[in-house]
């Protein structure tokens, strides 16, 4: 079921929205409507102006031309530039790509932080929390609100932010990636929500790379393209080969899984334990990888995933049970002597934990390259050799960059994630630990990941992938596991697999009848 294209009067016009930053034109002369009771996806590559937009509509930056009007006593009304308060009076509420939460605070205090003064809020903290738990109740998105932010899964900091613009009872709501952390039956249930919603007038912008869920909830398509809309369809007029062309100006064609017979174990866990926020631990998980194969992980967040990738990039070693490594029990657990043994990690974090966003993009390149002397002589950088390696993973993995000597910080997310891909994979790695490889890429970079992993997988490496998106375990996967509260189930070979079937697994149903 889609929403209609048109149900209702116009609540929010961008006209003529137009943007600089020094020399990228950011959003050149964009127009965008929304009308009650709809949704609108918004398409578009990495860097394609999507974020930019989004910020001048909540106020985090100002138009350089253009202008932002809300339904208001009069028609619609110019929007303030630059002032978030005035959008979220005017009805506009935002949920961020990257999160805007305090993290010393807790889920419940964010939820509510700034909707009244502190004092009165303070004396009606039982209502409000009953709200917040009836909204809870509602949208199916569980949280824990009492344990504090900082201690919370990248998953359920998502899930604060979607209620967090829930609570304000907007008319306007924009949701950047707001599935990516669910369930399908749980998304289904937000898409449900979201009908309930619309259905009473909330009109919704919907940000989202996965192009089954834009055409299964909106009416109406937007798509830009370095910066400028070059299309605008009906969901029902739409499929995913038009929307991924329109996003990236060509064909993309899918990574394909041949079938190819796996070799010797690689990576060994026995009834292993690791982790010690016991909420998020690994308990008596037993499984293995070998080379030639992608095992597939599929969960939602906080069940153990982030114990299990800390656990095969060497940062924890097991509390109990055995780790092996190319058929020999791991002695000694650190990152340097993992990268040593061939092993690669592509973070869940890319921002945090993969690149170091002040130093170049050639440095960031090299940062963890054991052959440490083809770019060191007598403790001192040869820059010339950093530099030619830069030149060449830069041409040989597209990085979009300004040049090698650009900080890493200047990159977008799917330019990023590139960088790590050609400091991680150019090493020949016998054993990948994918950690939600495409997380918030685009279509374009989303098949760049997962070709390199196919093509590692060809070449003889393991690769244990660990994804939130179950379009992608089960395109790439030859097995997949699944894990609930940090246990672990295997699932089975991906060819005996359905979405229904692994949701319910990683619900909690480990007695789910197979596909």
């Amino acid at each position: 079921m889609t929403v209609s294209e048109a149900p209702g009067a116009v609540v929010l016009e961008l006209a003529g929205i137009d943007k600089r930053f020094g020399a990228l034109h950011a959003n050149a002369h964009i127009d965008l409507s929304l009308r009650e009771g709809e949704v609108l996806a918004l398409l578009g590559e990495n860097g394609a102006g999507k974020t930019t937009l989004m910020n001048i509509l909540f106020g985090h930056y100002v138009a350089d031309g253009g202008e932002v009007r809300v339904a208001g006593a009069q028609g619609l009304e110019p929007l303030p530039g630059g002032s978030p308060a005035a959008a979220l009076a005017a009805g506009i509420g935002m949920v961020h790509q990257h999160f805007t939460l305090a993290e010393n605070l807790s889920g419940f205090e964010n939820i509510v932080l700034g909707t009244e003064p502190v004092l009165r809020l303070w004396r009606r903290a039982a209502q409000a929390r009953e709200r917040v738990e009836q909204t809870m109740a509602e949208s199916g998105l569980a949280v824990d609100l009492d344990a504090p932010v900082e201690r919370l899964s990248v998953g359920e900091k998502q899930r604060v932010e979607i209620l967090k613009a829930l609570y304000r009872r907007v008319r306007v709501l924009v949701l950047d990636e707001p599935t990516a952390v669910l369930t399908p039956q749980e998304a289904e249930g937000l898409f449900a929500v979201l009908r309930r919603l619309t259905s009473r007038g909330l009109a919704v912008i919907f940000i989202s790379h996965k192009l089954n869920e834009v055409l299964a909830i909106s009416g109406r398509i937007a798509v830009l393209r370095a910066g400028r809309k070059v299309g605008e369809v009906a969901a029902r007029e739409a499929d995913r080969r038009l929307l991924a062309e329109l996003m990236v100006g060509r064909e993309v064609p899918a990574g394909t899984r041949a079938e190819q017979a796996s070799g010797a174990p690689v990576l060994q866990l026995s009834s292993v334990d690791a982790g010690t926020d016991t909420s998020r631990a690994l308990r008596e998980a037993t499984l293995a990888v070998h080379a030639g194969e992608i095992v597939g992980v599929a969960g939602v967040s906080g069940n153990g995933q982030a114990a299990l990738a800390a656990l095969v990039a060497g940062l924890e070693a097991p509390a109990a049970g055995e780790m092996r490594l190319f058929g020999e029990p791991v002695r000694r657990h650190s990152p340097r002597a993992f990268v040593a043994r061939a092993i690669a990690r592509i973070p869940e974090d890319r921002h945090r934990d993969g690149i170091v966003g002040s130093m170049s993009v050639a440095e960031n390149l090299v940062i963890e390259d054991v052959r440490h002397r083809d770019y060191q002589r007598a403790g001192f950088l040869r820059f010339g050799a950093v530099r030619r390696r830069a030149e060449a993973a830069i041409r040989d993995y597209d990085v979009r960059c300004p040049g090698p000597d650009a900080p890493a910080r200047l990159l977008s997310g799917g330019n990023m994630q590139k960088l790590i891909l050609a400091r991680v994979l150019a090493r020949g790695p016998r054993l990948i630990l994918a950690n939600q490889p495409s997380r918030g890429l685009d279509v374009g970079a989303q098949a760049d990941v997962h070709r390199r992993l196919l093509a590692a997988r060809a070449a003889g490496a393991a690769v244990l992938l660990i994804s939130e998106d179950l379009d992608e375990l089960l395109q790439l996967s030859d097995r997949v596991l699944v894990m609930h509260r940090g246990r672990v189930t295997d699932a089975g070979p991906t060819a005996q697999l359905d979405r229904a079937r692994v949701g319910l697994l990683m619900a909690g149903h480990g007695d789910a009848a197979p596909g």
